[in-house]
């Protein structure tokens, strides 16, 4: 009896056996199949990289030799509107910083409460970018050329109302700035003057501080979009973003801040029952001032629009977000101030400028080029990278709405300036990636377009 109550027993003991086995093979197999995903994204982002540098280089060598055929009179680097020059000492503090921000920020952002981590970020921004502008010609220097924006506050006087009335019809005689774009940005550096804050040094301290805030909105907006993960994930890419050479010190930065928080309100406004029409009102105001601040910002109008259907935005919230769109264009018109009109005078003006005669097909291609200049190679990993496709959604569209841009023609050069609003939400896609190696590279980037180009932004 014992023996045969023993056979049953070994008998038992084989499909255990078996079943370990097939347990262990399913797992090589997973093992396996990981390994190749793995490497399959591995050769993604080595292509994604090359063909980054190809497209950069390309584009700085065919610029070359068109700028030494006299094909480009008036860009000297292309496709950069700049000149080269040779890094000093004055750029060592903007080194030590990326030292310490590349390993430390990312481990703030991750561990901090969102609140605190939003507030490094912005913190390691402004340094980084403050810091990248005064080992150059200094941070309000830009806006004392005399084809920028303050140069045209004289014409304003006493009377912004009549000058606004009369803003299209004496176009031709601003400087190229002024006649490049509507009438807001020189009414907030009139305003900031009015308020007892003239002067570059101030109109430079809005301007950055609002483009680098742009990185706790545009933050702010992956997190209700894509989760609080991919918010951490981001932030220090934002704040170190190469494009902050030019956030100080371009007016186009502070287009950008009002662009990002315009969203980022829209997006805040899907949770908060209590401050729905509020919330929505005071997006549909920054947004609705986009096409005042630049023609160019009509198309960025896709990122919020995108935001706001990924998140379900309630109607009541789109609704004021319209209400707010609405009563910016009608106050400019009871102004005098008729945007369509603007738009044919200035791309009268634009027809007439030298900008103009830069070839189409070179700029098409180029323009791209500095955006994944000034985005840095991270970027172009992480829109390669695998993942959800939630999470790059809204770089995409920022891209969509570049593309538009830069298949019309009117963006012809200068775009390191023109890109900023879009590129930091292209530049968000750089979060995506999981190899921080490249938030070394992209600090570097940043560094060697401070050191070795020389622009008039």
């Amino acid at each position: 009896m014992t023996a045969r109550q023993g056979a049953p027993a070994g008998r038992q003991e084989a499909p255990a056996d078996q079943q370990g086995a097939a347990v262990h093979q399913q797992g090589a197999l997973a093992d396996g199949r990981a390994a190749t995903a793995r490497r399959r994204a591995l050769t993604t982002r080595q292509r994604a990289l090359v063909v980054w540098a190809a497209l950069v280089a390309g584009a700085f060598a065919v610029g070359g030799l068109l700028h030494a055929r006299g094909g480009l009179r008036i860009d000297h680097l292309p496709p950069l509107h700049a000149l080269a020059r040779l890094p000093t000492p004055a750029l060592l503090p903007a080194v030590v910083f990326a030292a310490v921000a590349v390993p430390v920020l990312p481990r703030l952002t991750a561990n901090l409460p969102m609140r605190a981590a939003l507030a490094a970020a912005f913190a390691a921004s402004l340094a980084w970018t403050v810091l990248l502008a005064v080992s150059g010609d200094g941070l309000a220097w830009p806006f004392t050329h005399p084809q920028e924006y303050l140069a045209g506050l004289g014409a304003v006087g006493d009377d912004p109302l009549g000058w606004l009335a009369g803003f299209t019809r004496d176009l031709p005689a601003y400087p190229t700035h002024v006649r490049g774009h509507p009438p807001l940005p020189v009414l907030v550096l009139w305003a900031l003057a009015a308020a007892g804050l003239p002067g570059p040094f101030w109109a430079a301290l809005l301007v950055v501080v609002t483009g680098c805030s742009a990185t706790v909105a545009i933050g702010l907006t992956v997190w209700r979009v894509a989760g609080e993960d991919a918010a951490r994930r981001v932030l220090p890419y934002l704040a170190l973003c190469p494009a902050a050479v030019w956030i100080a010190t371009t007016m186009d930065a502070l287009f950008a801040g009002v662009g990002a928080w315009g969203t980022a309100l829209l997006v805040l406004g899907a949770r908060r029952r209590a401050g729905r029409v509020v919330l929505g009102l005071g997006a549909g105001l920054a947004l609705g001032a986009l096409p005042y601040l630049s023609y160019g910002m009509v198309p960025f109008l896709l990122v919020p629009l995108v935001a706001a259907v990924a998140v379900g935005v309630p109607r009541t919230t789109v609704a004021a977000c319209l209400a707010g769109m609405a009563a910016v264009s009608a106050l400019f018109a009871a102004g005098g101030f008729w945007w369509p009109a603007g738009v044919l005078a200035t791309h009268a003006e634009w027809a007439a400028d030298p900008g103009a005669e830069r070839p189409y097909l070179y700029f098409l291609v180029a323009n791209l080029a500095v955006l994944a200049l000034v985005t840095g190679p991270a970027t172009a990993a992480g829109l390669v990278a695998p993942g959800r496709a939630r999470d790059r959604i809204l770089p995409l569209a920022a891209l969509a709405a570049v593309l538009a841009l830069d298949v019309s023609g009117v963006t012809r050069g200068e775009v390191e300036r023109i890109w900023l609003p879009y590129a930091l939400w292209v530049a968000a896609a750089a979060g995506r990636t999981t190899d921080r190696r490249l938030l070394v590279v992209q600090a570097a980037v940043g560094l060697l377009l401070q050191g070795f180009v020389k622009s008039p932004w």
